[in-house]
């Protein structure tokens, strides 16, 4: 596993340490989503070094996403600073 990959994947367990058992579970039903709802933040989690991203018309579908919304606001500013904006 390259050294890119392997922090990639260590932050994306961290941030899912982030999250309440509540959040995991909405998080869980929300990568299933079709569609985030443009004007969303979110953070991929398959490439959360990218950070905070958001919902434009044009974006692609993320499919790991973890939707700002999906989350408290306490639980967010932490992944916010996990990822950096």
């Amino acid at each position: 596993m390259s050294s890119h990959l392997k922090k990639e994947t260590i932050t994306r367990e961290a941030i899912l340490a982030l999250l309440s058992d509540a959040e995991v579970a909405k998080v869980s039903r929300a990568e299933d989503a079709p569609r985030l709802i443009e004007g969303d933040e979110y953070v991929d989690l398959e490439h959360p070094s990218n950070g905070v991203r958001q919902v434009h018309a044009s974006s692609p579908r993320a499919d790991h996403a973890l939707p700002r919304s999906a989350v408290s606001e306490a639980t967010w500013a932490k992944v916010v600073a996990a990822v950096g904006r």
